[in-house]
């Protein structure tokens, strides 16, 4: 008595070659045991790729029945599920052949927006056509392109500088053309650089304060592309290294503190999309309009490894590097379908994982936090922010949950891990660009305790640089120093050659905000000294001023 394979509740799952797979004589435990139907001839085995971990998958092949697809997540097939698995394990016993994997502890992270006073307002955001984020944050500083005329510009507010933003406030203007990309440095929170439409990368040092005037004097000016500069982003470990892309096709890697290229790369024919520095700065991968992705060692100047079109559409695509080595990327299919796909770099022939979305035409852009092994993926035009786990388990890329609002986003901006609050168990902190204003999202895990999570917030890359730009040069890879999550005074930004910071004044001192107790006593009385003879100048003027005022009121009336 044959039966059809409409009796077993489970998904079928067709794959390459089935029809080359053995019939009735591999059968497997579940045939052996007496819990599956027989199979008739006209049966076929095939690969357990997607159905559950254990169960025998069967397509008929049968002319006159065709397959059937069904739901296994369905109430039927876990009703089946349940009686098969209670005739099989004795109670209390658990199958060795399939260990229960362990639940992600960030399975139940939420995204939520901040308060509307603690949002940004009255921001006119940058309408230039260019795949660019439009916004770079750390833990002191929120920086935005934004419309200028005459030239570009991007607006630098202060992290507690929340609510409407004036709109005569002062800009960062010192670019003739639209800036198209902007990166705060890594190892110090006051220095940023910008790329333009006009050729040049520009460095500048922002003050604590907010600014009272424009600022249009850059520490430096790097000065080596042909046509507009589209990317620029700083080595991870290194410092002063700074990298920049332009549509003349180049990769130029600088020493800002000389002002001067170090490396230049010109393996790219077309317009480079993306790129991204490894976690120790060894390498970078690039994403380019022919459709190939490549890794590139820049002291070798060299391409170790492409893989051409790791997505199959012509859209543009992103990829990051995660802490593994792998490469995350983000694309779209033939068919222009919004696609993710995860990558070894030292086998590029097939994804470690592969994942269609939607179909909708925004561009994903990643941002990647290597302490959760977490990536978010923002779509310009998108009003949503989907996040997954990167593990080292099938299916290896895993849905976590999506974030929505109301309002598509025009950019976004990612605060580093040592920016977050960790009192509310934020792990994530990203800045939302709409048309007037950006809104703070913050990702967090609810936990009870109000203790610190250590396994929540591991050792982060601290903002101490791991070596400098000749070390690197000459071979030398280090990973991030690791800082934790301590406030750290802002350094001296180091340069070798004249600029605007050498001619700049040395902040004055207040007396009275001298500690006096630590002063030699030699000092003390100088100081003293040198007090008692400003106050009886000062009375002396005073009485000279007060004489003056007297000669000339007489003379105004007329008594002399």
């Amino acid at each position: 008595d044959l039966h059809s394979c409409d009796t077993d509740p489970r998904a079928w799952a067709p794959v390459a070659g089935a029809s080359h797979v053995s019939r009735t004589d591999r059968a497997c435990s579940k045939i052996d045991s007496g819990t599956h139907p027989p199979l008739s001839p006209s049966h076929t085995l095939l690969s357990p790729c997607s159905a559950p971990e254990r169960h025998v998958v069967v397509q008929c092949v049968s002319s006159e029945t065709p397959p059937v697809r069904r739901d296994y997540h369905s109430k039927e097939y876990q009703q089946w599920s349940s009686r098969t698995e209670t005739t099989q394990q004795k109670p209390g016993i658990r199958d060795k052949g399939s260990p229960q994997k362990p639940e992600s502890k960030f399975r139940h992270v939420f995204g939520q927006t901040v308060k509307a006073e603690q949002g940004y307002d009255d921001i006119r955001v940058s309408k230039v056509t260019w795949d660019s984020s439009f916004c770079a944050v750390n833990p002191k500083f929120l920086a935005v392109i934004v419309e200028s005329s005459g030239g570009g510009a991007f607006l630098v507010l202060p992290l507690v500088k929340s609510g409407r933003v004036d709109k005569n406030y002062p800009l960062v203007n010192g670019h003739s053309g639209p800036v198209l990309d902007i990166d705060w440095c890594p190892h110090d929170d006051n220095i940023l650089a910008s790329c333009s439409e006009d050729t040049t990368a520009m460095v500048w040092q922002i003050p604590d304060h907010s600014l009272t005037r424009p600022l249009s004097d850059p520490v430096v000016v790097l000065e080596g592309h042909s046509k507009r500069v589209g990317i620029i982003t700083w080595h991870p470990t290194a410092r002063n290294i700074l990298l920049t892309a332009g549509s003349d096709n180049l990769v130029i890697i600088w020493n800002v503190g000389t002002g001067e290229p170090l490396i230049t790369m010109d393996d790219h024919p077309d317009l480079i999309y993306s790129i991204s520095w490894n976690r120790n700065g060894s390498l970078f991968c690039t994403t380019c309009k022919d459709r190939r992705l490549r890794v590139c060692d820049p002291r070798k100047r060299d391409v170790v490894a492409e893989r051409l079109a790791p997505h199959e559409g012509i859209r543009p695509m992103r990829a990051i590097f995660t802490k593994d080595g792998n490469i995350f990327t983000t694309g779209f299919t033939r068919m222009s379908q919004r696609e993710l796909g995860l990558w070894d770099p030292t086998n590029f022939e097939e994804p470690i994982a592969l994942l269609e979305l939607d179909t909708s035409n925004g561009v994903l852009l990643p941002y990647y936090d290597a302490d959760a092994s977490m990536v978010y993926l923002c779509g310009k035009g998108d009003s949503s922010i989907r996040y997954f786990e990167i593990t080292d388990e099938p299916p290896f890329v895993h849905y976590l949950s999506t974030f929505s609002s109301k309002e598509p986003q025009r950019g976004m901006g990612f605060m580093p891990k040592r920016g977050v609050d960790v009192t509310k168990c934020e792990i994530a902190r990203l800045f939302k660009l709409l048309d007037k204003k950006c809104e703070p999202i913050t990702m967090t895990v609810p936990r009870k305790s109000d203790l610190f999570q250590d396994d929540l917030y591991p050792d982060t890359a601290g903002p101490e640089p791991a070596m400098e730009p000749e070390e690197w040069l000459n071979g030398r890879d280090e990973d991030p120093s690791w800082g934790g999550y301590v406030a750290h005074k802002s350094r001296e930004f180091k340069v070798s050659k004249k600029n605007v910071l050498d001619s700049r004044p040395t902040t004055r001192r207040s007396v009275s905000t001298l500690d006096t107790n630590n002063l030699p006593p030699e000092l003390l009385g100088r100081l003293l000294e040198e007090l008692q003879n400003l106050k009886a100048t000062v009375l002396s003027q005073e009485k000279r001023i007060s004489d003056l005022e007297n000669k000339l009121s007489q003379f105004t009336n007329g008594t002399d």
